[in-house]
């Protein structure tokens, strides 16, 4: 049999498992730092503060990922806006490695990893939520406790907006998601009649 060889192709799910891998690094390194000086509410903190600027800037986004932008120039602007933003030591010494490794673009992954580190140690379960409309505090807090008497342990609400789900949410936690979109109703809806006639 003829062995063929794929070149320049890389299967999306193992770009993603490599992100993964390489995020999955940092974030120990870094979260064993933070544990051992007592600082998880200030990565915490930080984290929150990160999130924030990669949703709501494109130009950060667009700095991670471009390959156009070199090395010292990725430096220097990573560090410039970890100063500006008050960035604990270990995150600036982190986002500067990344940057001399070409490793910026796991960002995002990092992020997540830390906080299910941090959610893991204060024995918390995160529960992403996607809503058509932005959650109040207060709907988010009996969303939490609602969660909560499911899973007995305090959840966290990672929130976001999608306004194409119309109405109602989805809810993804570990594993397990729960779909009360009016979106996903009317995708069944257009099944069984589809199915029907």
């Amino acid at each position: 049999m003829p062995c063929r060889h794929t070149i320049g192709r890389v299967d999306v799910s193992d770009s993603a498992s490599i992100s993964s891998g390489i995020a999955n690094r940092y974030a120990t390194a870094v979260f064993e730092i933070v544990k051992e000086a007592g600082a998880l509410p200030e990565l915490e903190a930080n984290l929150d503060d990160l999130s924030a600027a990669l949703s709501e800037s494109a130009d950060l986004r667009e700095l991670l990922v471009n390959p156009v932008y070199s090395r010292d120039a990725q430096g220097a602007a990573i560090a410039a806006i970890a100063d500006k933003m008050g960035l604990m030591p270990a995150i600036k010494n982190v986002l500067s490695l990344m940057a001399s490794k070409r490793r910026l673009f796991v960002v995002p992954h990092m992020v997540s990893r830390l906080r299910e580190m941090i959610a893991v140690e204060k024995g918390e379960v995160t529960a992403e939520v996607v809503s058509a409309t932005a959650l109040t505090d207060a709907q988010a807090a009996q969303l939490a406790d609602t969660l909560k008497a499911k899973v007995g342990k305090d959840v966290k609400i990672s929130a976001t907006v999608d306004e194409s789900l119309i109405g109602g949410l989805v809810v993804k936690m570990g594993s397990k998601m729960i779909d009360t979109s009016i979106r996903a109703k009317l995708n069944s809806l257009q099944n069984a009649m589809k199915e029907v006639g």
